[in-house]
């Protein structure tokens, strides 16, 4: 694999520990919660941004067909710490392979969205990817520090 390509595999490896480390420890109701309305659970965002590193990276780039569903990720309950885990590792091996022939020209080759036809290139794919799912680290750490708050006044 290409230096730049295993740079970016494990700069989404760092994001993808940061988010185990938040979900780690807790129990079912922690990873179901809300802290409001219109406020998504550590689950939902975990599912939705695996279905979307998924797409982006194995439908887009790559031409392999997930069949995502991106509004039941919103709609997402009961989703337990393991099958939130396996998730992540399953896109880790599913990128790996994905990165692992691509070479720096197809950074400029274009890909369609099977989802609405738009027109973008791989690199444009992969960085969408990084900061997506880094914008959502975000909300999870925040979300756990939240709940972690919650539980310490024996709210939880």
């Amino acid at each position: 694999m290409e230096s730049f390509y295993m740079d970016y595999l494990n700069s989404l490896q760092e994001l993808h520990d940061e988010i185990r480390n938040a979900i780690k420890g807790l129990p079912q109701e922690a990873l179901d919660w809300t802290p409001g309305m219109e406020i998504n659970s550590l689950g939902v965002l975990v599912i939705h941004l695996t279905g979307a590193e998924r797409y982006w990276i194995g439908d887009v780039v790559a031409g392999k067909p997930s069949e995502r569903d991106r509004e039941a990720e919103f709609k997402a309950k009961g989703a337990s710490q393991q099958e939130l885990l396996e998730r992540l590792d399953a896109n880790e091996a599913l990128i790996r392979v994905v990165l692992e022939p691509l070479t720096l020209p197809d950074l400029e080759q274009p890909r369609t969205s099977p989802r609405n036809a738009r027109s973008v290139t791989v690199a444009w794919a992969l960085c969408h990817v990084l900061k997506h799912t880094a914008l959502h680290l975000g909300h999870i750490q925040i979300t756990r520090q939240l709940w972690d708050q919650r539980s310490s006044l024996g709210l939880a």
